[in-house]
């Protein structure tokens, strides 16, 4: 009462002591009080000008602070009752909403800021002053760089009420979320605080908003860390609910309509028309102007061009023809009445129907059929599949007279997003293309829906051989602008997520997919010419092509051949048990040896077991080869055994950080696992920027996989923020020391080398993501070096050259350091040392070879003792077999010596005799000696000889014993008495020479 006293009451101090007039209805307006404790409140009159009139009507009870108006009513003050809005305009009840942005509207807070908040990046920051949200007209776009882009608004509701908002979220490299504070700055409603991506057009968003103050917050932070701009956030028609009353109604905003009083909400004008602010009706264009739908204003129509018509064909009549067909494209804007305009060409002429796809023929008419199961054709006849063949069902559509039942095609608005209904794809025979839309940057959308597969061997939920299907198709884009072709995938009709993506003109070209899931799978095609919104069809020229799309293995699809399979007794085939295939040249099922796996034949499709590839092995089902985190490594003159179970479990590696243009901080996230659990991949990345309200996140499980973090300090989240999964490694293709494997290469180069006598161990695996740079898919190799001073896990690296794992982003390189990547010990590994003999005693103790490069396996053999005898003993034996060799040799000697006197004392004994006998007149025939007779005689020379002397002589005359110069020696003849006789010779000449 005192505040509507004061309110009743002020007056200007410029007008103090004039006479005021009384005020009139038009001066003044009403307002409510603040509620009290009670929940009552007073309405009391307001002038709109203070002090400029005097006599206001007196306060008077207000209604109750919860009470509320209808939607399309609105609370008049006088009478305190609530009236229907007035036709033209429109009314929330107890809400307000927001669904024009020309501009940012009154009561929004638009800001940016950097994430990071180091000072260092100060200047950074400044950079993002213009990173807001940006109003577009009937929607806000959001930012689309790293800068954090917040748009908020404050409300303060009566009574509990809701927010609701539609929005567009197309990117995942966005994060986005919307979340509520109450007047503590404590968020309310944590599980909507991430918003999930959209798939299809605009979704509807609502949280419940609690009594009391309330600011809404619509944040926004893209990091770009690959090279291509993601696409902004869009939220549009923003109502909040709960403000208790409204007391004015909504004017009808341009382009839209409100024909009735009591009007919630306003009527979009349809093409053609035109309304201004608060209409109750749409005005027709002159026919020489048209207008979009929810158009404010008519636009001259420009003059046709080439540009503004496109063409098609009829279905196939009853003769096999068909018909070439012109259409202006939809809607129509041009004008064929203007001078210079470009007529619609004519209609009608007939050619000759393209054959029926392969698994279709012509029936009784002239439409193509599907051929019956068991028959195949290749779209002239159905053919009955030969004994022990089955039909390889699929899908096949190389010919495009008409559109397949199973697919459909629409038109995307690149203005407001709404789907049109028009075609944006039409047949032309030997390829399906884009047609002109109703803007260039429309999205031209087409659609195959399969409802499952039915792979020729079961696959099990626990095997690790994910590919069920495989869609390839051949495609072509004509561009002369930036254009863009879309591929995605939708799985059960509940997700639509871009696979690949191919900016301006490429070549033609095929590209496969492989289909992971047995579920319903859709496969869409979107074409945008430019992302430029721009008056008329400037570039409808720009087409995409489709030549031909394959999927194989579809559920009550048809077949173009026929694969062997196995027979059974009523006549049918029924598939292989898991494990086995074919025999081609029994045609019963064998199972696949050990050390092979099933590989679909890429000429039929038909399983086959095919070799595991060096150092892995075949899993129980035969689905997959992996490694038992054992190997075994020959070596020149040695065979290594490794076992490395401790990797099986997986490890994770994170390159340093990194950073965008404007300094938003990121890194590269690995998570990798290389052996064991029979093949199952153990590595998982999860993306928690798209996971739903309450529901898990998108998880990628492969033996390699990456996801991008942004720290949690950064974002202000309770964990890290992971987005953007991807695999880098589906299958293992096998575990050796060379450096190539399947045209794979791990470059030694990119890592410090090792130890020569050791070489490192390479893990090779691919991945099934076949991306546009990537054609055979991406792929890893893992270094397993040896270092037994790193325990369990070790220590993960990627190349310094190549910080984020990869050179050329689609080999992916790591070098994984590890006790466990050493061989088990053996007895190479260790040397022995053996000690000295002391006290008869010695000792021998192994030590490792250094450096040590093996771990676990053998322990050190235990230390030897044993009796050995010292070098003194060993000394005494010698000295005492010296002497007595020395005095063996003396005694020989001596003998010797007193043999060979013996010897000389006979010989000149002889020789004196022989002289002797010379000399006499009378000479005896013979001389004989008695044996021992020299011992008694003892012989005098005139001249003596020294020791060396006589031997001398000795070896000079004896062996001229038999005959010496000079004397004639016969040879002696024992006699009966036991003499030797000699007989003498002489020659006069010879003995004085001798003498």
């Amino acid at each position: 009462m005192p505040l509507a006293l004061c309110l009743a009451v002020t007056v200007s101090p410029g007008r103090t002591g004039e006479q005021l007039h009384v005020c009139k209805e038009s001066e003044y307006h009403y307002e409510y009080t603040a509620c009290d404790s009670s929940g009552s409140r007073w309405r009391v009159a307001v002038p709109h000008t203070p002090g400029l009139c005097t006599g206001l009507p007196d306060p008077v009870r207000g209604t109750e602070c919860s009470f509320s108006c209808k939607a399309g009513e609105f609370l008049e003050m006088q009478t305190q009752m609530c009236r229907p809005c007035a036709e033209g305009t429109y009314s929330l009840g107890t809400g307000v909403r927001f669904d024009e942005w020309d501009e940012v509207p009154h009561g929004f807070a638009n800001v940016a800021t950097n994430m990071e908040v180091d000072d260092s990046f100060g200047d950074v920051a400044e950079n993002c002053t213009a990173s807001t949200w940006v109003p577009l007209g009937d929607y806000v776009a959001s930012n689309t760089d790293e800068c954090m882009a917040t748009l908020m608004y404050a409300v303060s509701l009566k009574q509990s009420g809701t927010v609701t908002f539609e929005y567009i979220y197309p990117d995942s490299s966005i994060v986005f979320e919307f979340f509520v504070q109450n007047d503590q700055c404590q968020p309310t409603v944590e599980e909507s605080r991430w918003m999930r991506t959209t798939e299809k057009g605009w979704e509807f968003h609502s949280v419940e908003l609690s009594r009391g103050n309330n600011v809404l917050y619509w944040r926004t932070t893209a990091f770009s860390v690959w090279s291509k701009v993601p696409k902004p956030v869009l939220v549009r028609n923003i109502g909040i609910t709960g403000v208790a009353f409204t007391s004015e109604c909504f004017p009808c905003k341009p382009g839209t309509f409100a024909p009735a009083a009591g009007s919630a909400a306003c009527q979009p004008c349809p093409a053609d028309t035109f309304s201004g602010k608060g209409a109750t009706a749409c005005q027709p264009c002159d026919p020489e102007t048209y207008a979009e739908p929810g158009s404010g204003s008519c636009k001259p129509r420009p003059p046709c061009t080439d540009k503004d018509f496109f063409y098609t064909h009829t279905a196939c009549d009853a003769d096999g023809e068909t018909q070439l067909m012109y259409k202006w494209a939809e809607p129509k804007i041009c004008s064929e009445e203007l001078p210079q305009a470009a007529q619609l060409p004519p209609s009608g002429i007939k050619t000759r129907c393209p054959p029926c796809n392969p698994g279709f023929a012509k029936g009784n008419g002239s439409t193509c059929q599907p051929c019956p199961y068991g028959s195949y054709s290749n779209g002239s006849a159905c053919l009955s599949c030969p004994e022990g063949t089955e039909p390889a069902l699929g899908l096949e559509y190389k010919w495009w007279n008409v559109l397949p039942p199973n697919m459909e095609t629409t038109v995307l608005s690149g203005i407001n997003f709404e789907y049109k209904g028009i075609a944006g794809w039409e047949v032309a025979g030997d390829y399906i293309y884009t047609a002109a839309g109703a803007s260039d940057s429309d999205f031209m959308i087409l659609t195959l829906v399969v409802p499952g597969f039915s792979p020729p061997s079961p696959v099990l939920e626990d095997t690790e051989s994910r590919e069920v299907a495989r869609i390839t198709f051949v495609f072509e884009t004509l561009c002369s602008v930036g254009c863009e072709l879309y591929f995605m995938v939708g799985v059960n009709s509940r997700t639509n997520t871009p696979v690949e993506t191919w900016t301006g003109s490429t070549g033609k070209q095929s590209y496969t997919y492989l289909v992971e899931k047995n579920a319903t799978m859709s496969f869409t095609w979107a074409f945008q010419r430019t992302p430029y919104h721009e008056a008329g069809r400037r570039f409808t020229s720009d087409v995409a092509k489709l030549y031909s799309i394959n999927v194989t293995n579809v559920q009550g699809g048809v077949a173009s051949f026929c694969r062997r399979c196995a027979p059974q007794p009523t006549g049918s085939c029924a598939p292989c048990s898991p494990g086995s295939a074919v025999d081609p040249s029994s045609g019963t099922c064998q199972p696949c040896p050990s050390g092979t796996y099933l590989r679909s034949h890429p000429s039929d499709g038909t399983p086959t077991c095919h070799p595991c590839g060096p150092g892995t092995c075949s899993n129980q089902l035969r689905s997959l080869c992996y490694n038992n985190c054992s190997l075994a490594l020959a070596l020149p003159g040695r065979m290594l055994r490794f076992e490395f179970p401790s990797l099986g479990m997986g490890a994770g590696v994170g390159t340093g950080p990194s950073f965008t243009p404007k300094g938003l901080p990121y890194s590269h996230h690995f998570r990798l696992s290389l052996c064991g659990h029979q093949g199952r991949k153990m590595a998982s990345c999860a993306d928690n920027v798209t996971a739903g309200r309450g529901g898990p996140a998108h998880v990628v499980t492969s033996y390699v996989c990456q996801a991008i973090v942004v720290p949690p300090d950064i974002t202000g989240a309770r964990a890290a923020v992971s987005s953007q999964p991807i695999s880098l490694g589906d299958y293992l293709l096998g575990v050796t020391t060379s450096s190539v494997l399947d045209n794979i290469v791990s470059p030694p180069e990119l890592f410090p080398p090792g130890h020569p006598d050791l070489p490192d161990i390479i893990f090779f695996f691919r991945s099934n993501d076949m991306t546009q740079p990537c054609s055979g898919g991406r792929a890893t190799t893992i270094r397993l070096r040896c270092d037994p001073l790193h325990l369990g896990t070790g220590t993960l690296a990627v190349p310094s050259k190549c910080p984020e794992g990869t050179c050329d982003g689609c080999t992916f390189h790591f070098l994984w350091v590890t006790a466990e990547g050493c061989p088990r010990c053996s007895s190479f590994h260790h040397r022995p040392i053996v000690g000295a003999c002391i006290g008869g005693v010695q000792k021998t103790t192994y030590v490792w070879r250094e450096p040590r490069l093996c771990h676990g396996g053998d322990a050190l053999p235990p230390q030897v003792i044993q009796a050995c005898r010292s070098m003194d003993f060993w000394l005494k034996v010698g000295i005492s077999t010296g002497t007595c060799v020395a005095v063996l040799l003396a005694a020989l000697a001596a003998y010797f010596w007193k043999k060979t006197q013996k010897l000389e004392y006979k010989y000149s004994k002889l020789v004196m005799d022989a002289v002797a006998r010379e000399s006499d007149a009378t000479s005896p025939d013979s001389c004989a000696i008695m044996e021992g007779e020299d011992a008694e005689d003892e012989l005098l020379f005139a001249t003596e000889m020294s020791l060396f002397g006589k031997f001398k002589a000795l070896t000079a005359k004896f062996p001229h014993h038999r005959m010496a110069p000079g004397l004639n020696f016969p040879t002696p003849q024992r006699m009966p008495d036991g003499f030797d006789s000699v007989p003498l010779k002489t020659s006069s000449s010879s003995t004085k020479q001798e003498l």
